[in-house]
């Protein structure tokens, strides 16, 4: 027998975030997340509260947790998309669609009690969190700012009722060791006309104290993207803080115009998936290291983020964009590049790498469904069980 409840208690919370590390343990591709990044994102005091409701569900079987969903209300997004969508994230379970159904159907009920018509997932509280159920490349390592799940979750969910809304590939290309000279003629045509520079500090505090401007170009860039939800200044505080410290200046561009406003940035980082691994989950006492060795000696590159301000796109801002990675990369010994995941249907972002020939790598999907026809679903496989 499966039961649901919801997790109250900080012993509860710790169990909802350590449940996958049973469930893929030993698993040669799955990457734990930091344990410290996901009480600081799941806990209700974090900046997405502000303008999200959530609730996390854990499911037991035979006395053993047995799988754990999040759902989420984002209303920025609801009333930006002018949707009524409840989201589910953080979803992991066990091959038993008794269990599965139970976690969706817990987030089905907790929406519609609020309101909502329809359920859209795997997703988080903002773009800046996991999204998309893994689809395609199950023997690849993924990214540490992606999904990860077995091939079952898919036969499940769409089981249940869903199906696709939208999907999400990621690229894996050669890094070039040079630009053809059209591309590097046309970077300097480029900064000449428009008067463009990129933005190289002496120290990488200066990126901190620019923050807020970055991210508010991802807003600007961002906004027109499948179920965008624009950040707020504490969520923007919170990401200044935790990750532009860290970054390389030669892996990271970004670029200013003539009055040094900033108006185009991409970041990058060398891969930190087999870093995590080692790591555990733990920053403490000795994950740190991998994660500094790994920072220092790689081969691997991510692509994490690239926008640029409306109002300059299509102005060839990604020329000045790749040849500035391109050279950090080559410095750092950097051979490939994964992009993060992009949307399908972002043709802009896509054709920016089309010369340097990008091959899919991974797939991820959004699925979408009634809430109503999920329900009708569980009752109808339920009576026949």
């Amino acid at each position: 027998m499966v039961t649901v409840s919801t997790v109250k208690t900080k012993k509860e919370l710790e169990s909802f975030i350590r449940f996958p590390e049973e469930l893929y343990k030993n698993h040669p591709l799955w990457v734990p997340p930091l344990r410290m990044d996901e009480r600081n994102t799941l806990k209700k005091s974090a900046p997405a509260f502000r303008h999200c409701d959530a609730e996390y569900f854990l499911a037991y079987k035979d006395g053993k947790i047995a799988g754990r969903v999040a759902a989420i209300i984002n209303h920025v997004a609801n009333t930006d998309w002018k949707e009524k969508v409840v989201r589910f994230g953080w979803i992991d379970f066990i091959d038993d669609y008794e269990v599965s159904a139970a976690l969706i159907k817990a987030v089905v009920d907790w929406g519609k009690e609020r309101g909502m018509e329809y359920v859209k997932g795997p997703l988080g509280f903002s773009d800046m969190d996991k999204e998309g159920l893994l689809v395609e490349g199950f023997d690849k390592l993924p990214s540490i700012t992606c999904i990860y799940n077995y091939p079952y979750y898919v036969d499940h969910i769409e089981k249940l009722g869903f199906s696709k809304d939208i999907d999400w590939t990621q690229d894996i290309m050669d890094v070039p060791v040079t630009l053809s000279d059209k591309m590097m003629r046309f970077e300097e045509i480029i900064k000449e006309r428009y008067g463009y520079t990129v933005m190289y500090p002496k120290r990488n505090s200066e990126y901190r104290k620019r923050g807020q401007e970055i991210f508010d170009v991802m807003n600007r860039a961002f906004s027109v993207l499948y179920e965008y939800s624009r950040l707020n200044d504490e969520q923007i505080r919170d990401y200044v803080n935790q990750y532009l410290p860290f970054v390389s200046r030669d892996l990271v561009c970004i670029i200013l115009d003539k009055n040094d406003r900033i108006v185009a940035f991409a970041v990058t980082i060398p891969s930190l998936s087999k870093a995590f691994k080692k790591a555990n989950g733990k920053l403490f006492p000795f994950g740190f290291i991998h994660i500094l060795r790994a920072l220092k000696k790689n081969d691997l590159l991510e692509a994490l983020m690239i926008g640029v301000d409306p109002e300059h796109q299509g102005k060839g801002l990604n020329a000045i964009i790749f040849n500035h990675i391109r050279k950090g990369a080559q410095k750092f010994g950097l051979k490939k590049m994964v992009m993060n995941p992009r949307l399908e249907t972002n043709k802009k972002v896509r054709a920016i790498f089309d010369e340097f020939n990008p091959q899919i790598y991974m797939r991820r999907r959004c699925y979408k469904a009634n809430l109503s026809t999920v329900e009708q679903t569980i009752s109808t496989s339920s009576s026949q069980m």
